[in-house]
């Protein structure tokens, strides 16, 4: 049972010292056994005010984040690739970029986490109370392209302008229309005149953003504010991806059996079912998706040793159509 009045319930509430309100009865409980004098009773109730209220206002500026996944640096498996530069990364997770008002720009192969670092820092940046917008470079463009259909051009380019870290994901994937150049250079160069921070994840090496542009003088401009205020990560390696892929159900053996390496001839007379030791369908559909997104081998090979996506129908294949590779 509650030791608190309602009277003294509804006067929290009014404040809005809800943080307040949902510990006070254990805060009573321990001074009244003797625990905490006058001053530490009214400073611990405070701390709670001050704890929830820091909460709330974290879980708000997460959710304007925008983030397509929350990630931490804590989460990060930097064992899973050794050529990542790993103390380079940690020593930005001090944020004294951030609070120097400069940008880092992370690059490098597809799938070794350069996403999941930026969010990553973003996560950081948000815990030390700064506001941070993740956007896909593609979508950002498309936003303030559309200021200039409706008029809103100043209004969008100034809400992006304002956050405190912006992070632009896929950046320089395909060359820039003229339009989406003029616009990049209205968003870098503000951004980077106010003091704002930056966080660019890409493929190509920021020396290889230049043909991008169409025109060499703004992208001489815009690229020389960026690179020259930026700390440069390059990440290598395998990629990252395969480590959060979700696992097959256990088989009997490491490797999917049988290994096919030919296609059944549209002529042939079944005699004998194909073995029956092959994936199951949903651990094929796993095993193909690996194979386009991230060039894994499946199990399957076509006629030239190739690994190639398992077919549909492999249950109505032949034996003969279906062999075993020798064991590794």
């Amino acid at each position: 049972m509650t030791i608190l009045r309602p009277a003294l319930a509804d006067s929290l509430r009014t404040l809005k010292l809800s943080g307040m309100l949902e510990t006070l009865d254990a805060r009573l409980a321990q001074a009244q056994g003797g625990d905490l004098g006058y001053l530490e009773f009214l400073q611990i109730l405070c701390d709670d005010e001050i704890t929830r209220r820091e909460q709330v206002a974290m879980s708000r500026r997460l959710r304007r984040a925008r983030f397509d996944t929350e990630t931490t640096i804590e989460g990060f498996d930097f064992g899973a690739n050794s050529k990542l530069p790993a103390a380079q990364i940690r020593d930005l997770a001090a944020l004294r970029w951030l609070q120097a008002g400069e940008s880092i720009i992370l690059y490098g192969a597809v799938g070794v986490g350069k996403t999941h670092v930026a969010q990553a820092m973003g996560h950081l940046a948000i815990r030390a109370g700064a506001e941070v917008r993740f956007h896909k470079t593609s979508r950002i463009l498309a936003d303030l392209a559309s200021g200039h259909a409706d008029r809103t051009f100043d209004k969008r380019l100034a809400a992006h302008v304002k956050a405190d870290l912006l992070i632009l994901d896929d950046f320089a994937m395909r060359e820039f229309t003229p339009g989406q150049a003029d616009d990049l250079y209205e968003l870098i160069s503000q951004r980077i005149a106010e003091g704002r921070s930056n966080a660019i994840t890409a493929n190509r090496a920021p020396q290889d953003w230049y043909p991008l542009f169409p025109n060499p003088v703004v992208a001489e401009s815009l690229l020389d504010r960026l690179i020259n205020n930026s700390h440069q990560v390059f990440m290598n390696g395998p990629s990252y991806r395969p480590n959060k892929r979700p696992k097959a159900s256990p088989q009997t053996n490491d490797r999917p059996q049988p290994h096919c390496r030919r296609a059944p001839r549209a002529d042939h007379t079944m005699t004998e079912p194909a073995p029956r030791n092959f994936p199951s369908r949903a651990e094929r559909e796993a095993l193909n998706t690996g194979l386009f997104t991230d060039n894994t081998e499946t199990g399957f090979f076509d006629d030239h040793g190739r690994s190639a996506p398992w077919p549909d129908d492999i249950e109505n294949w032949t034996l003969d159509a279906c062999q075993h590779s020798p064991d590794p």
